[in-house]
Formats: structure tokens, sequence, C-alpha cells
């Protein structure tokens, strides 16, 4: 998710919340803070203008519902115009389908593809992927091992210049398959060789839907590609890549809105599960610091699936090494740690105190894989100072790293009991999970 903008966005709010006073005067200089913000991430000026300009007339031109602070009620508009400007929520449709990717060199068209076959698939249907990238040499290659760890159907025709041809075989190789995506050769920039593959390649295809590829950091350029894409080829949508990193994404989001290019899906990182439908007000939300527990909680199971761990095994009654050993894969499966603060509303937690933290449960799995069974299970066996400098010596760590993560485990455990005492809060968090 995009954290340059969000960051800005943050600030200015939090500067206007220790406002005495909320008059034109700041608002002006809170409008002046979100435009200095949004043009940084490079959101065209004239949408920006009109952005701020439709915030001042709401706020200063309306009064908060009675209970509700000012600070809050413009928070409250802050949020809806940026949705506005950001454009709207797209569901996608689970049904058989065809879609055809199309974009320039860079957009992350041949992960995207891969990424995309695994989403439907993952919600029931069965999907293939087809490369008809006849210009890029290893398009071929990558792909081919993109579908083997996304565990969706390839067709190839290694080779062969003839893209429509390959369509046309990949159609009746893949036939079986519910939902098919075809990537194709990307250029840098949309020239007549490549309008008409595309062309030739959609009428033998018979695409459902014609999904032009961008990458974030083109910012408020995403615009114009919709529009030529559109004009030669005629786009359903975009999906956005490279939102995790890239501080234009708030600008390639409101450019194809304002160019009337619905958003379908977002990337939001590199592995294969790292795509979603794009949500407009999810995405503000995050951007605000709202926490979003739904994401957490899908996050949370993802992870749990992936690490082949069993529920019961998430529902300790007793907290060891062998379940904190456990939690810890779970936590690896889940991204950065940036992120999950950022699910849990937090996400302006110091970036050294993340990655210290990062460093710190990578040091203690490894610490953990290197006890026995026995240790494990039975903390107390790790006052032998013997067994201190084995594990110490396994995992290639020092006995001070291993002395510590004992010392920080005994502290969770003692905080862990007495929760676990607590019906609610048990209740509550059995729920959560």
């Amino acid at each position: 998710m995009n954290m340059d903008l969000g960051e800005g966005l943050r600030k200015a709010l939090a500067k206007l919340t220790k406002s005495t006073i909320i008059d034109a005067k700041t608002i002006r200089e809170f409008n002046k803070d979100l435009q200095k913000t949004l043009i940084s991430a490079d959101v065209e000026v004239q949408l920006v203008l009109q952005f701020t300009k439709d915030i001042e007339e709401k706020v200063l031109k309306s009064k908060p519902p009675s209970g509700l602070a000012p600070t809050d009620y413009i928070t409250n508009i802050v949020y809806d115009e940026l949705v506005k400007l950001m454009g709207s929520t797209y569901t996608p449709q689970i049904k058989k389908q065809r879609i055809l990717l199309m974009g320039l060199y860079g957009s992350g068209k041949t992960t995207t593809a891969a990424k995309l076959a695994k989403y439907y698939q993952d919600r029931g249907l069965s999907a293939g992927v087809i490369c008809c990238d006849v210009a890029r040499p290893a398009a071929y290659e990558q792909l081919e091992t993109l579908a083997k760890q996304a565990n969706v159907a390839f067709y190839g025709a290694k080779g062969e210049k003839n893209a429509a041809k390959i369509v046309k075989d990949g159609l009746i190789e893949l036939k079986d398959k519910q939902v098919l995506i075809c990537d194709t050769s990307g250029r840098n920039a949309l020239d007549n060789q490549l309008t008409e593959e595309l062309k030739k390649i959609s009428k033998e295809f018979g695409p459902d839907e014609k999904v032009l590829v961008i990458s974030a950091d083109i910012g408020q350029v995403a615009a114009r590609q919709a529009r030529e894409f559109d004009k030669a080829v005629k786009v359903s949508g975009v999906i956005v890549t490279k939102m995790d990193g890239s501080g234009k994404g708030g600008g390639a989001l409101s450019a194809t809105n304002a160019a009337s290019t619905r958003v379908m899906f977002i990337g939001v990182g590199e592995k294969l599960t790292n795509i979603e439908p794009y949500n407009a007000e999810k995405f503000i939300g995050g951007l605000l610091g709202m926490p979003d527990i739904a994401s957490l909680v899908s996050t949370v199971q993802q992870a749990i699936k992936e690490a082949n761990i069993k529920p019961e095994e998430m529902e300790a009654e007793e907290l060891n090494f062998d379940t904190f050993y456990t939690q810890l894969k779970t936590m690896g499966g889940m991204g950065s740690l940036k992120s999950v603060f950022g699910m849990m509303g937090a996400p302006d937690i110091p970036k050294d105190m993340v990655e210290q933290s990062e460093e710190k449960l990578k040091r203690y799995k490894v610490i953990i894989a290197s006890m026995t069974k026995e240790e494990r299970r039975d903390g107390k066996l790790l006052h032998d100072t013997k067994r201190i400098a084995r594990i110490a010596k396994g995992s290639g760590t020092s006995e001070n790293d291993v002395h510590r993560l004992v010392s920080d485990f005994n502290k969770m455990k003692k905080m862990f009991n007495s929760l676990k005492n607590d019906r609610n809060f048990k209740k509550r968090f059995g729920k959560f999970m």
C-alpha cells in the first residue's frame, strides 16, 4: 500500500486535530498540506485543486452533526472525497471467462497473469494461462515457471512468432479450463505493430475482459496510457501493479479514474497471492490509518494454510516454545510487519523499529528450530548452560541471543497465562483467529 501518500495525509490530519479553532484560515492551511502531499504523490494538479476546493466548500458550508467533533467530521469529508478521487470499488465475477492482458514493458503483465489465474482458481474455478508474448525472449520461461508455482495450467509455443496462432492452439489445449488469461507482448510505447498484434489476438481469443496492466510508479501518465489503449483496442479496465512500493500509486489511481477507466485489481506485493480486487474504501482507510481487521483475519488464515498448520495448533492451551514456533511460522507467511501493523491501524511505527523486530523474530525462529522436542515443550530445561551453548552453536547465534529469547518468552508466557484466565478475552481472541 502507498504509505508515502498515507503518511502525508495522516500528518495533515494530525496537525488539524491539534488546532483549537476550525475556521476558514485553518481549513486553507490544512488544504495547502493536502495539496503538497497529493502533488508529491503525482496526483494531477487540476484534480488536486478541485479536490481541496470541494473539501473547503463542504467544511465551511455545513456543520458537524451533534455529538461529532469538528475534526472527526472533517476526516469523514476527506475520506469521502478521497474515495471519489480514487475511483469506485470493483467486485470480480467468479464465473467462466477469458481475460486478455495488455501493457507496455515493465508493467508486470506476466506476473499479473499468474496471480490472476491463481486468484480465480483459489475461488473454485479451473484456470490456465496462455503465453502470447512473442517479443520478450524470457517471457515463455517466466510464465511457465510462475504457472507451475501457482498450480495453474500453462500453454505456450516456444519460438512461434505468430501470436494469433498460439492463441488458437492454446484455446484447444486448455479447452477444459474455466478461466483463461492471455499474456501479450509489450513495447516501450503503443505503436501500430503492437496495436495490430493485439487486434489479431483479441479476434482469435474472444475475451470477456480486455485489461490494461500499468505500474503504479508511472503516476499520472496512467491516464494517457489508458486513453491510448482504449482508443486502439477498447479496454475494460486496468490492473495497477507495484502498489506496495510506489510513491505514485495515488497518482495512477486518480488518473485512471479521471480517464473514466475502472481499476479492477491492484498488485500489493511480490507473492502470487498479493493481488486483490480494488476497493477504494479499503485503500483510503489504509492511507488514513484506519484498521482493516477483515484483511488481517484473511491474511492470518492464508498464512496458516500456507504453513500447513492445523487450526487446533493455533488454539494452544499452553504456550511453550513449540506453540510459539507455530505462531512465528504463521507470522512469517503474513508478509512484512509494516503491512501487518498497517492492517491493525498503526502504519506509522518507525521503520528501524519494525526492521529490528523482524530481525529478532527471524533469529528466534532459527533458535527454536535448533532445540530438541523436549526443550521446546519444557522451557525449564533451558536453565542448563550446556543446552544453551549447544542451541547457540546449532543456530549460528550467540548464547546471549538464546538467553534473550528465553527471557522474552517467559514475559510472554506470564502475559499469556493471565489472559488465558480472562474468559471474555479468550472468547474474542478465538473468534478473531
